[in-house]
C-alpha cells in the first residue's frame, strides 16, 4: 500500500455533560486561541486556520458520568502557541476568567528541551494545554516520524 501523508488533524468533537455550560466556557476560551464560531455548521463549532472543534452533548445515560482521561478515549487536547509569552498571556487571561488551572506555565524538560506549557480544564474536567516548544526539535519529529525522547510512564488517577 502507498503511504498516505496526512496534513494534520482536521477536527475534534468533544462530548460534554452540560451543553449550555460548555458552550459558554468555550465561547470565551476559543476566541482567545484564535478560533471563531462557525454558525453555518450544525451544532456548536469553532474553527481556526488549522482545526475545527465541535461541542456535542453526551447521551443522557452518560451525562452523570465524570470525565476520566485515563479511560480509553481522549486524554487531553493541546494547542500550540507561537511563543512562551503567548502561554504566559493566556494564563493571565484564564485566571481573569476564573478557569481552573491544573499546572501554571513552566518548562517540562521530560517532554523535550524548551517545552513550556500551561494545563487547565474545561467544565467537564477535560484537560487542555497550551504549549510552546522549539520548532527545530518538532520539525525533526514531524519530518522523521521519530520522537526519541526518553519516556517514563507515571500512572495517576487524578
Amino acid at each position: 500500500m502507498t503511504v498516505i501523508q496526512t496534513l494534520g488533524i482536521d477536527h475534534v468533537d468533544l462530548t460534554v455533560t452540560d451543553l449550555a455550560r460548555s458552550v459558554a466556557f468555550y465561547a470565551e476560551i476559543f476566541p482567545a486561541l484564535g478560533f471563531r464560531r462557525i454558525p453555518e455548521e450544525p451544532g456548536h463549532v469553532w474553527a481556526s486556520a488549522h482545526l475545527s472543534i465541535a461541542i456535542r452533548p453526551a447521551e443522557e445515560a452518560e451525562q452523570s458520568v465524570a470525565f476520566n482521561r485515563f479511560r480509553a478515549g481522549l486524554h487531553h487536547l493541546a494547542f500550540r502557541a507561537f511563543t512562551r509569552a503567548d502561554v504566559d498571556c493566556f494564563h493571565e487571561y484564564l485566571i481573569a476568567q476564573s478557569v481552573e488551572i491544573l499546572d501554571p506555565p513552566r518548562e517540562y524538560p521530560e517532554y523535550g528541551k524548551g517545552y513550556y506549557a500551561l494545563f487547565f480544564s474545561d467544565p467537564d474536567r477535560i484537560k487542555l494545554e497550551l504549549v510552546h516548544h522549539p520548532w527545530g526539535f518538532w520539525r525533526h519529529v514531524l519530518a522523521s516520524g521519530e520522537d526519541r525522547r526518553p519516556r517514563h510512564v507515571t500512572v495517576s488517577h487524578e
